[in-house]
């Protein structure tokens, strides 16, 4: 390992490489900012990553020429290049992401990494984020490394070694922070009905967002409940803190928060450093379904942008705009289905844009792609009511998606699904 300049570290990546960017609150940005500075004299840079925090300089329209962006999943600053056509969107399932670097369907030149400075015995911690960071690291090239004095020291499968690192930079930058979106009294209610499904015990995926954070703060008197997600954020330090979260009962992992990455405050950053509590691994691992469907009683927490009266989910895009990505979403519903006791929820607002837009509707938008299929789905939840839709026919589901869907539409609905022969 060379200690270098941010300049200097990325000065190797030529036009045309394939570069691939650590995701969420550990984006490099100190390197991301050096490799954009070099624009001018690069073209057609492969710039590949889930969703990362930040500003993303590389998505920005003048530089559309000197990066392409291969969207392994799309947040919010990847969205409008996505869909102007000056990046481009692979749908993945999560667990499979390492699998893209190892199989050789993506070939990579350079990874860019944000990690702990070296310990003791030369061990640098992945921190907030190790998603799909070590398949990266091992098939690429060069590794460029920023050494980050303000990222937290997270352990199990975290770390990398001075050996494996080609280039580093010492920066002290603290990672992307994350603030959920706002508690209403819709994701109130809806908190309140997941709730209601988890027993005692459970082993939880406890995504992003207000409908997870809702769902949180409904849980504050269960007992025993443990966390195998693919990310986490403030609302599980608060179950921890209140005692609900203890991981006692899990059948792997006993008394471990099992991620693979994280988003939140500083507090949620100071509380997994050097935490033993809180173990990190590779999505090949937490999203495997295999290891999914061990846990007796695996409640998955997963959201939708529209579902249809037979039971399709949309999750990644709205009509033939690219939202965000296939993600977890898959992985989880299918191994909490097959898990002994297990539930696989579909948790969502019932409306969109101030109560016009029902988001059960007959059928589709044009273009949607489904994530869920209508055999994979299991439960539904909105504000008004949880739907079971597990061996129930096409009319069945129907009739229960339409006693969840917001009252202004219900009438609509039973007509439509009337004349879809549904009714």
């Amino acid at each position: 390992m060379r200690i270098v300049s941010p300049a200097e570290a990325v000065s190797g990546i030529q036009s045309g490489n394939q570069v691939y960017v650590q995701c969420a609150a550990a984006t490099p940005s100190v390197l991301l900012d050096a490799l954009v500075a070099r624009a001018p004299e690069l073209r057609d840079v492969g710039m590949i990553h889930l969703h990362i925090e930040g500003p993303g300089p590389h998505l920005r329209p003048e530089m559309a020429t000197h990066f392409r962006h291969r969207a392994l999943f799309v947040g919010p600053n990847a969205r409008q290049a996505v869909n102007e056509g000056r990046a481009d969107f692979v749908p993945v399932f999560l667990s499979e992401v390492p699998h893209l670097f190892e199989r050789g369907a993506i070939e990579l030149d350079a990874v860019l990494v944000n990690a702990t400075p070296p310990d003791a015995h030369g061990f640098c911690s992945l921190g907030t984020s190790v998603e799909a960071m070590h398949a990266a690291i091992r098939s690429a090239r060069t590794v460029i490394v920023q050494l980050n004095r303000s990222m937290p020291r997270t352990l199990g499968e975290s770390f990398i070694h001075v050996d494996d690192i080609d280039l580093a930079v010492e920066v002290d930058v603290p990672p992307y922070e994350y603030t959920s979106g706002t508690i209403g009294d819709v994701e109130r209610r809806i908190g309140e009905y997941v709730a209601e499904l988890i027993p005692d015990g459970a082993t939880l995926q406890l995504g992003i967002g207000a409908i997870p954070s809702a769902t949180a703060l409904a849980l504050i008197h269960h007992k025993d409940l443990g966390i195998h997600t693919e990310m986490f954020t403030d609302a599980v330090v608060d179950l921890v803190e209140a005692g609900v979260v203890t991981g006692a009962r899990k059948q792997r992992n006993r008394g471990k928060i099992v991620t693979a990455f994280m988003m939140g405050a500083r507090r949620l950053y100071d509380f997994v450093n050097d935490n033993p509590m809180v173990e990190m691994r590779s999505v090949d691992f937490t999203n495997d379904t295999h290891i999914i469907r061990s846990f007796t009683t695996m409640t998955a927490i997963n959201s939708a942008i529209e579902v249809d009266l037979t039971g399709q989910v949309v999750a990644d895009s709205i009509g033939n705009r690219i939202y965000s990505g296939v993600g977890g979403q898959m992985d989880f519903v299918r191994g909490a289905a097959l898990a002994p006791e297990g539930r696989a929820i579909i948790a969502l607002p019932s409306t969109a844009a101030n109560g016009t837009i029902s988001r059960i509707t007959p059928s589709l938008a044009c273009g949607a792609g489904v994530v869920t299929t209508r055999a994979h789905v299991r439960t539904i939840v909105t504000e008004w009511g949880v739907a079971e839709l597990f061996g129930r026919s096409l009319r069945e589901r129907a009739a229960a998606l339409i006693a969840i869907a917001h009252p202004d539409h219900r009438d609509q609905l039973r007509s439509e699904a009337h004349r879809l022969g549904f009714g």
